[in-house]
Parts: structure tokens; C-alpha cells; sequence
């Protein structure tokens, strides 16, 4: 299954679009730890690289600021400061290079206690970032509508990627739309879409939600979907459950633009079974439809 798998994710990161503010006076420093942790891998190790080289090259120039503070170390030499501060803040302490003087011990003293609380820092985000609660759900590309018996429905197909077993999954379906008010205001309104089957005991494998198109849908009438299309819809998903692998509430989502909604076309199935019962999933069809005459 692994040459499915490059396929169906190529355009999994599909949650909401880009917000810019204007006149909101906000930076990384002031909630850096929210900053990290909404952020990959590579971003924290390129700052937790980026602060232990300076705090280093900090303390590399305030030892040079006495000549002599460092024993065995050439003079004036930062390079040779540079190590020392480095085997010192990781405590690694060779012994080829000590600090020779009260001052240097007065810095040595504080770069441990900086070191201390660092690498404390540090480790508490890895964990943080560890043990946070992720869902793997994979969503169709596109959203169809079509009928069932006789009643035409929006649906939307779902996969739990890892096929590990989530137990009372929730779904709920979001339409945003613009709107003007009475009063001549604007407003972007949320208008929740009931489903036929919101919840479901145990995703483990497929999951086709559908919201039923009636006289009270948004989605009533032939002109609907040019209607909505003016007035910049989109519709938001958010999926919750409790993983038993990781005895925690995880979450999805996922942001359908108007013009991700077929009308008139079908899911191509992707759900078949073997003589020996073994459930199939084939991912190479998960995001293709049928569309009918």
C-alpha cells in the first residue's frame, strides 16, 4: 500500500486559509511558546541551534573581557573561548581549558545556571510537542452532491489514515457565508449544517457524511450553488474522537471552497473485501468521481 499512500497526501494540509492582521502589534518573543509549538520540527531545531550558538558566542566575549580568565587557552583567541563556553554550558567539562581567575568562575557560574534552565526549556517543548494529540484524517478532494433515495444530499468522504480505532467520532459541518444585514452591516455568518449521521461509534476505516437538501437547506434550489459562489461561501469540517491508541480527544479539519462541490456526480468506490474478509481500501480511486449524465 505504500504507492496509495504518496498519492492521497499531496494535498492533505487543506484547513484554513491565510489570516493577515493589520494594526495587531504581535511577534514570536511575545508568545514563543505558542509560536513553537505551531510550528514543525525544523523551525524549533533552527532556534534552539540559533540560541545555543549565540548564548555561547555571548559568553565566548564576556570571558574575553578579562585576558587570562580561561587557563590553557591562547590569548585574545575566540575561537578557543567559543569551545570553552560550549563545553561548559553542556557540561562536558574536558579539562584541558579552566577558568584561571574569580571572574571567569563568577561567569562559569552563571552560564551553568543558564545552561540549567535552557536545556530544562528545551526538553519540556520536545515533550510538549511529542505528546500532543494528532488525527491523521484524510479528506476527498472534492465534495458531491448527488441523490439518495430520491433526496439529492451533500456528502463528503473521509479516511482515518492510520486505521486505528476511533470511537464516538464527531462531525460537524460548518457553512460560511457573507452577508449584509438589515441595518446595512456586514457580517460573515456561520450557518451549521445538520448531517443525517453526525457521530459515528467506530471510524476505523471510510466515513460518507451527508447533509440532506430540503426546503430549509442552503444548498435548496438549482441556483444555489451560483448564489453561494457570489456570496464566498465555503464550508468547514471538523472531525473529533477519542483515539484508544493514545487515550486521547484528537481533531481534524478541513476547508471546502464552492467550488470544490460537484453537483450531479458520485464518490467512485473504494471499499472491497476478500474471500478472507480482509477489508481492501484503495487509495488510489479515494479522490475521484463519477460525474452523471
Amino acid at each position: 500500500m505504500a504507492e496509495p499512500r504518496k498519492i492521497a497526501l499531496h494535498r492533505q494540509p487543506s484547513a484554513l486559509p491565510r489570516i493577515r492582521a493589520i494594526g495587531q502589534k504581535r511577534t514570536a518573543q511575545r508568545d514563543l511558546y505558542h509560536y513553537i509549538l505551531g510550528h514543525g520540527w525544523l523551525r524549533l531545531l533552527g532556534i534552539v541551534a540559533g540560541a545555543f550558538l549565540g548564548a555561547n558566542a555571548l559568553f565566548s566575549v564576556a570571558y574575553l573581557l578579562r585576558p587570562g580568565s580561561i587557563a590553557h587557552a591562547r590569548a585574545g583567541s575566540f575561537v578557543d573561548a567559543f569551545f570553552f563556553s560550549i563545553e561548559t554550558m553542556a557540561t562536558i567539562g574536558y579539562g584541558e581549558m579552566t577558568p584561571a581567575t574569580p571572574y571567569a568562575h563568577v561567569v562559569v557560574t552563571f552560564q551553568a545556571l543558564v545552561g540549567v534552565v535552557g536545556f530544562a526549556l528545551v526538553a519540556g517543548i520536545t515533550f510538549a510537542k511529542f505528546s500532543r494529540p494528532t488525527a491523521r484524517v484524510l479528506f476527498a478532494h472534492k465534495a458531491v452532491i448527488a441523490p439518495r433515495n430520491g433526496v439529492p444530499h451533500l456528502m463528503f468522504r473521509m479516511d482515518n489514515w492510520r486505521h486505528n480505532e476511533i470511537v464516538e467520532a464527531e462531525l460537524q459541518v460548518v457553512l460560511l457565508v457573507d452577508e449584509t444585514t438589515a441595518e446595512g452591516e456586514f457580517m460573515r455568518r456561520q450557518i451549521d449544517l445538520p448531517l443525517v449521521r453526525s457521530r459515528s461509534s467506530l471510524f476505523a476505516l471510510t466515513w460518507t457524511a451527508m447533509h440532506r437538501i430540503d426546503e430549509t437547506s442552503p444548498f435548496f434550489g438549482e441556483a444555489a450553488l451560483t448564489e453561494l459562489a457570489a456570496r464566498q461561501a465555503e464550508l468547514l469540517l471538523s472531525v473529533r474522537g477519542y483515539d484508544e491508541r493514545l487515550a486521547q480527544t484528537i481533531h481534524a479539519r478541513h476547508r471546502y471552497g464552492i467550488e470544490d462541490v460537484v453537483p450531479s456526480a458520485r464518490f467512485v468506490d473504494v471499499l472491497s473485501s476478500l474471500p478472507d474478509g480482509t477489508r481492501v481500501i484503495d487509495y488510489h480511486r479515494f479522490h475521484q468521481i463519477q460525474r452523471k449524465p
